[in-house]
């Protein structure tokens, strides 16, 4: 390894001009921020690429999110890349899933500093100067199920050598299993910085060598939640230092509240503009889009439930006076139960104990879970436009989104036990 000090942005999963979902619908939410959201978020990082004077940027796939709809989303992404060359910084890319070469049917020339890995096998390009040699390949197709690592080449002895990838490594929740590979096959090539991509939480994998998803840009929805950035990475003396910079503009969080010795809504709107001034003051002058989690039994559950969507705008009322019109609830999700437990109806031989004890096995049991939802489900689905079944919030196959539907389900039986009307 070089003994020069270099410093480089390491960031992934741009999705630029990917759309933001959770809060557009709603009366006061500011759409065009959100509409914005990724844009702002890459001139961010074009501008601590700047700022803190780096010798490159690496992005491990994903720069886009699929096809543009016209050539400004690629102009917007030149632009950017042309400002960074203006100052010298290269800037080395490998396609991910979304960005495939098999999904993008435009294309535009890109500026002589960015240097964009091939995807028919792997790459390295070197820098005599850094004393960098970076290896790379791009994803041909949005399904590679190829592990990809396998075949890079062995380290270039005496440089700092830095392999980009866009990968599940052995999977990760949330994510297809793109391009799998292992730790062990990574440290086999004796790199010394594995900059990855494809997974949206920021994960420091390995530190022998270095294993770094740095996350996405910018949160898109409410899974996506916490700050969002890129890495930046020091090299000096043979020593690797890595800091998180966040570069959202846009911050998601989820704000769980315990209904339990609530005396009444009033109470409950109360409790929510503290918690909402909280997560405005974690966010550092972001925005925040917040999703309310009502759980636990009380005597507010009548209230609550009987009325849901009115309660539901209430909340967002509270939160928009308390953060000064800088928070907005993206959704308010009721799991607050009556002062009884579902198990006492889960005696007997009656019809009601029979659907209680179904509802118990379907949620301890997925296959049976997702058999049962492919089955029930099947007529929605079909109907679903293809972009909308293959959004990770309306996936209907997706485990997560199968076990909150069966909640939902309880939840609705649960008040009808109770002789409510019906709960969201």
């Amino acid at each position: 390894m070089t003994a020069r000090i270099m410093r480089f942005l390491h960031c992934a999963d741009i999705h630029l001009d990917s759309p933001l979902r959770g809060l557009e619908r709603y009366e006061g939410a500011p759409v065009e921020q959100v509409r914005g959201a990724t844009r702002r978020a890459f001139e961010n990082m074009v501008q601590c690429a700047l700022r803190e004077k780096v010798d490159f940027v690496v992005i491990a796939g994903d720069l886009y999110d699929g096809d543009w709809p016209d050539f400004n989303t690629g102009l917007f992404f030149a632009k950017g890349m042309a400002q960074l060359g203006e100052s010298g910084i290269a800037v080395y890319a490998v396609r991910g899933n979304h960005d495939a070469a098999s999904k993008l049917t435009r294309s535009l020339p890109l500026p002589k500093n960015v240097h964009l890995f091939p995807d028919k096998a792997p790459k390295t390009l070197t820098d005599d100067n850094l004393g960098l040699a970076v290896h790379g390949q791009s994803f041909a197709t949005a399904a590679v199920f190829d592990d990809l690592a396998a075949d890079y080449p062995r380290a270039v002895a005496g440089y700092f050598n830095l392999g980009a990838l866009h990968t599940s490594l052995t999977g990760r929740p949330g994510h297809d299993n793109y391009a799998p590979t292992t730790e062990l096959i990574l440290k086999s090539k004796g790199y010394d910085y594995w900059a990855l991509g494809h997974v949206h939480a920021r994960e420091i994998v390995s530190r022998d060598p270095w294993v770094v998803y740095p996350g996405n840009l910018q949160g898109r929805h409410i899974r996506e939640q916490g700050a969002k950035g890129c890495e930046l990475v020091t090299v000096e003396d043979g020593s690797i230092t890595t800091e998180s910079v966040a570069l959202d503009v846009l911050r998601w969080s989820e704000i769980a509240m315990d209904v339990s010795g609530m005396p009444d809504l009033d109470a409950l709107l109360d409790r929510a503009a503290v918690d909402v001034r909280t997560e405005l003051s974690k966010a550092d002058g972001r925005i925040v889009g917040v999703r309310l989690r009502l759980q636990g039994a009380g005597a507010v559950h009548r209230e609550v439930s009987a009325r849901p969507e009115v309660i539901a705008e209430q909340f967002r009322a509270v939160a928009l006076d308390a953060s000064g019109g800088n928070a907005w609830v993206e959704k308010v999700d009721l799991r607050v139960r009556p002062p009884f437990e579902i198990d006492r109806f889960a005696a007997g031989d009656d019809p009601v104990a029979l659907l209680v004890r179904e509802i118990k096995e379907l949620a301890q049991d997925q296959g049976t879970l997702t058999s049962f939802a492919n089955d029930a489900l099947r007529e929605l689905k079909q109907k679903l436009p293809a972009d909308l079944s293959q959004d990770e919030e309306l996936r209907l196959d997706a485990p997560d989104v199968l076990r909150e539907l069966l909640r939902e389900a309880e939840g609705e039986l649960l008040a009808r036990l109770a002789g409510q009307k019906g709960a969201q």
